[in-house]
C-alpha cells in the first residue's frame, strides 16, 4: 500500500502564494481612495466656511488642495486596483462641491455680492454648468477621446476663479505688486484696488469659467503619460521649472498657468478648424481605427 508522501516546503508555499495572489481584497482597502475623496470633499467644505469668515486666502488654498487631492483619488484606485461605482458616484459628487458651490460662493462673496441679482446670477450659472459639466463627463466617458476633456474640466475652472480671488486678495491686504496684471486690472478698476472695483471683473471671469464647462471647446488631459513608465526629460525639466516658480509666487504663477490653460482649448480649437480638421472630440463612428476603442 502506497502512502501519499508529504508535501514537500517549497511546494507549500507555492500553493500559499497563489492562494494569496487569488484572495479577494479586503473590504478595508476599498476605504483608502475615499478617503481621498472625502479629503477633497473637506477642502471645498472648509473653503466656503473661510468665505463665510473673510479669510478668503485659505478659502482659495482649500480649492487648490481639494484640486491636488482629486487628482490623487482616482490613481490610488488604480494602483490598489480598487475601482468600483460607488467611488465614482462619491468623486462626482464630492467635485460638485468642491468645484462647483465652493468657487461660486467664494467668489460671490469676494466680489460678487455689491452686484446685487446680477452677482448671484453669476454664481449660479458657474454652479449649474458645473453641475451640466460633472453629469455630461460621467455619461460620455466612454465616447470621448481620452486625450481631451471636452470643455474645461472643472477643477481648473475652480482654479481660475480662485487663482483670480488669491491674486487679487494679496494684492489688496498684502500691496502684492503684479506690474503687468495691475495694468490689465487699471483698465477695468481704479487703482489702488478696492473689492468693490473688481465686481464686474470677477463677473466676468466667473462666467467665462462656467460657460467654458459646458462647451465643446477641447482641452488637453495630459493623459497620454498615464502608465508610461519614462516621459521625456525635457518634461521633467518643466515641471521642475513650474514647481520652483510657483515657490516664487504662487498666487501668480498659478493664477497665469490656469489661464494660459483656459485660454488653450481655444488656440486649439481655432488651429483645427482653420486646418479643416475635425472638432468635437466626441467619438462619433466605430469604423475608424482611432475611435474604435472609444466605443468599449
Amino acid at each position: 500500500m502506497n502512502t501519499p508522501s508529504p508535501q514537500t516546503p517549497s511546494h507549500t508555499a507555492d500553493e500559499a502564494a497563489a492562494h494569496a495572489l487569488h484572495k479577494p481584497l479586503s473590504k478595508g482597502i476599498y476605504v483608502l481612495p475615499n478617503l481621498f475623496t472625502l479629503a477633497s470633499l473637506f477642502g471645498g467644505f472648509y473653503a466656503i466656511v473661510m468665505a463665510m469668515n473673510g479669510r478668503f486666502e485659505l478659502a482659495t488654498v482649500g480649492i487648490f488642495c481639494s484640486m491636488v487631492l482629486d487628482s490623487l483619488d482616482g490613481r490610488v484606485a488604480r494602483l490598489t486596483h480598487t475601482q468600483s461605482a460607488f467611488g465614482e458616484q462619491m468623486d462626482s459628487l464630492s467635485d460638485m462641491v468642491s468645484f462647483g458651490a465652493a468657487p461660486a460662493l467664494v467668489a460671490y462673496e469676494w466680489a460678487l455680492r455689491p452686484l446685487g441679482r446680477w452677482g448671484w446670477i453669476a454664481a449660479f450659472v458657474y454652479c449649474a454648468c458645473a453641475a451640466l459639466r460633472l453629469a455630461r463627463f460621467n455619461v460620455n466617458t466612454g465616447v470621448v477621446d481620452k486625450r481631451y476633456f471636452q470643455g474645461l474640466p472643472s477643477p481648473a475652472a475652480a482654479a481660475l476663479v480662485a487663482g483670480f480671488i488669491w491674486l487679487t486678495f494679496e494684492m489688496i491686504t498684502g500691496h502684492y505688486a503684479v506690474p503687468g496684471f495691475a495694468s490689465i486690472i487699471g483698465l477695468f478698476a481704479t487703482l489702488p484696488l478696492q473689492r468693490t472695483d473688481l465686481s464686474w471683473v470677477m463677473f466676468g471671469i466667473t462666467l467665462f469659467a462656467g460657460l467654458t464647462m459646458v462647451t465643446n471647446i477641447p482641452y488637453y488631459s495630459f493623459k497620454d503619460f498615464r502608465g508610461k513608465r519614462t516621459v521625456p526629460f525635457t518634461l521633467l525639466v518643466l515641471v521642475v521649472l513650474v514647481i520652483a516658480l510657483i515657490n516664487i509666487e504662487p498666487p501668480t504663477v498659478m493664477f497665469g498657468c490656469f489661464v494660459c490653460y483656459g485660454l488653450s482649448g481655444y488656440i486649439i480649437y481655432v488651429w483645427r478648424k482653420t486646418k479643416g480638421e475635425h472638432v468635437s472630440i466626441v467619438s462619433t463612428s466605430i469604423t475608424e481605427p482611432d475611435e474604435h476603442d472609444l466605443h468599449h
